[in-house]
């Protein structure tokens, strides 16, 4: 994403990010505390951008990060902050049954809730 798109959504009130930023080919070769690492920071970055709503891409990363050991794909409880909260499948290649029309539906989704 270029900083172009990325300011585009922000703009329009959108959060969307991978929590870790260092490439993996699975989850689980972050280390938890990176996780959780990456969930204070989402915190503490929802708090000054204050988005309408947030997605975390990939729900194990989600599970880690926010302590939600039973998390499932789609809006989370309770909002972080004043953002809706909503864990979204990761594009990775690993993610075989996603498609790129499923993956589109999510982030339809989730940018219908920011009104877009």
């Amino acid at each position: 994403m270029t900083e172009e798109q990325r300011k585009g959504l922000i703009d329009i009130g959108i959060g969307i990010t991978n929590l870790v930023n260092r490439a993996t080919v699975r989850a689980s070769e972050l280390s938890r505390e990176e996780l959780r690492e990456g969930g204070d920071r989402l915190i503490d970055l929802v708090e000054v951008v204050k988005p309408a709503v947030v997605a975390v891409a990939g729900v194990t990363a989600f599970r880690y990060s926010f302590g939600s050991p039973n998390a499932r794909l789609g809006r989370q409880e309770p909002d972080l902050g004043s953002a809706q909260f909503w864990a979204v499948p990761n594009p990775s290649g690993l993610n075989a049954h996603e498609t790129i029309a499923s993956l589109a539906d999510w982030y339809a989704t989730v940018g219908g809730e920011a009104g877009i």
